[in-house]
């Protein structure tokens, strides 16, 4: 099916991949990259460069073309190792904050092209019962913000072809082999003056040693990603995994409308049935909606990466993944998808499901890590996105949290006379630094601290966070503020660190209520008195599970 085929079976006038893409002829445009070779050939690295940005993911090539943009004077420098589509299995929903965020970048349009899904909220499963957790309304009252789901790789490849389309940038295919600067008496990089390059792969073992040193008038950016060679200048010894997920890939056929369902009992009809005729339906309970089923071994998170294909990330929970060789991996996966779709419940969903592992060669996985933002960092450089902190994929808000981070900074460093004057400033470049760094803090806190929190509860491995998961999905089903204000937390669109607290220790203290009346399906049996004790005990874990968190987020 053609993408204009796609466009039209959507109801929806506005739908943000509606449209061409100014920069689509750069996509797949290689004569804007320059070989590492080429670079040292053509005397680039004498060249003066304003600014060095090393990464171009999607926060690295958000934030390259935004410094173009804002100084069309100044020269610019993005590194990165490879300028193919690259190939993850997180990152391909974006919650409306981020799509704020790239609004404000000049980059609202790059969903455009890439056969983008629009998100409008999550559908959560949970023992045999069904919530819809819409986003929030816009201010204007012109209906709800919407997200978007994708192909991480196109929405890279498209932010990646605006930084083509702009003369003052370079776009070198190679690596940051070393951040070149002065330490202190312990070793730690204090200042950082530039960057020594490498070629993206080389078999000679002193290429790191001998490769040139590209001296930036401004700052360097290091926007390396989740696998960060540099973010051991921030933080020490390695974090261990919280937990792992596991992708898979559905094939089936589009929706036939935009249209998405408000309540509970569309959630059980739509597509539930198994695929007749060789055609694959769409199995998910909600299109166009993010889908959360907590009955397995973790949660398992379903969201469309286009009208045609879905992505499955089943959560493993703990630090040791299970072995794929002796195939205990597929049977921990197997189980864990059973009891999340069972065929009883969703035939359709639970087919796709199991054929999919059976076709799957490999099992692709990642690590979930959490890692929280530090301010304090070498003069002369800035740490972004996930190269400064992580947080549990779960609530897909790392791009969000990233995105915001550029607007920010990019605002800091607009108000400014001169970014190479700047450099040099080491007063001024520390109060920016620290200006932003409490900026950016309430949205990244929130966005990080719902993620661990949540993943705690939805992967409950205790009577007691069962208990709080019961409640959790009890609170949610409330309606009113009780669902949208944590909708807000969960889309990055309500920054409120201390709202956040109070609604996690309502659903707390509603655990305590559920444990004492006898109510909880979660936690059962026991005398009152034993109830009693039990229930406070949780509202104990329930602290210990956000209270360290919240406070690691909160250091300088």
């Amino acid at each position: 099916m053609t993408v204009p085929e796609l466009f039209s079976l959507d109801e929806n006038p506005d739908w943000p991949t509606q449209g061409t893409y100014e920069y689509a002829d750069y996509y797949s445009s290689q004569k804007e990259v320059m070989s590492f070779d080429d670079f040292i050939r053509t005397s680039n690295v004498s060249e003066d460069y304003d600014y060095v940005i090393i990464g171009a993911g999607p926060i690295g090539a958000a934030l390259a073309y935004k410094l173009a943009r804002d100084h069309p004077d100044g020269r610019l420098l993005l590194i990165e190792k490879s300028w193919t589509e690259p190939d993850r299995i997180v990152g391909e929903l974006m919650q409306p904050a981020g799509c704020q965020a790239m609004e404000l970048l000049g980059l609202g349009n790059a969903f455009s092209g890439i056969g983008a899904v629009p998100v409008h909220g999550y559908h959560i499963a949970y023992n045999g019962r069904h919530l819809f957790v819409p986003y929030m309304m816009r201010p204007d009252g012109q209906g709800r913000f919407r997200g978007n789901s994708f192909h991480h790789g196109r929405l890279v490849m498209n932010i990646r072809a605006a930084c083509k389309a702009q003369t003052n940038i370079t776009c070198l295919e190679g690596s940051a082999v070393e951040l070149v600067g002065e330490t202190s008496k312990d070793g730690r990089l204090e200042t950082v003056r530039g960057v020594r390059l490498g070629p993206s792969r080389s078999t000679d073992d002193n290429a790191a040693d001998n490769g040139p040193i590209v001296y930036p008038r401004g700052l360097t950016f290091v926007c390396d990603g989740i696998m960060s060679q540099f973010r051991k200048h921030l933080h020490g010894a390695p974090v261990e995994p919280i937990s792992h997920f596991c992708g898979l890939v559905l094939e089936h056929e589009p929706v036939a409308t935009s249209k998405y369902f408000d309540g509970p009992t569309g959630a059980t009809e739509h597509l539930a049935q198994v695929s007749e005729n060789g055609i694959r339906v769409n199995p998910l309970p909600m299109p166009h909606n993010g889908n959360v089923l907590l009955d397995g071994v973790g949660p398992v998170l379903l969201y469309q990466m286009s009208e045609c294909e879905t992505r499955v990330l089943a959560d493993i929970p703990g630090p040791l993944l299970p072995s794929e060789a002796g195939g205990h991996l597929r049977r921990v996966l197997r189980q864990s998808l059973e009891a999340a779709a069972p065929k009883g419940k969703f035939p359709g969903l639970h087919a796709q499901l199991m054929q999919a592992l059976d076709d799957s060669r490999r099992i692709r996985c990642i690590g979930s890590r959490f890692i929280p933002a530090t301010g304090k960092s070498a003069h002369g450089a800035v740490w972004l996105g996930d190269a400064l902190n992580i947080r549990h994929p779960l609530t897909g808000g790392g791009m969000s949290v990233g995105l915001w981070d550029v607007v920010i900074l990019t605002d800091l460093l607009a108000s400014t006379t001169s970014i190479t004057a700047l450099s040099e400033d080491t007063r001024s470049l520390r109060r920016i630094k620290a200006q932003w760094h409490w900026r950016r803090r309430p949205r990244a806190l929130v966005v990080n601290v719902l993620s661990v929190a949540l993943h705690a509860l939805f992967a409950a491995n205790s009577q007691e966070l069962g208990l709080l998961r019961e409640a959790c999905f009890d609170y949610l089903a409330r309606g009113s503020h009780f669902t949208m204000e944590p909708s807000g937390f969960l889309s990055g669109l309500l920054p409120s660190p201390m709202l956040l607290l109070f609604h996690f220790f309502s659903v707390a203290f509603l655990a305590i209520r559920l444990r004492i009346s006898g109510r909880s399906t979660a936690y059962t049996g026991g005398s009152l008195p034993v109830r009693i004790y039990t229930a406070f005990y949780t509202l104990y874990i329930a602290a210990c599970v956000i209270l360290p968190v919240m406070w690691s987020e909160l250091q300088p």
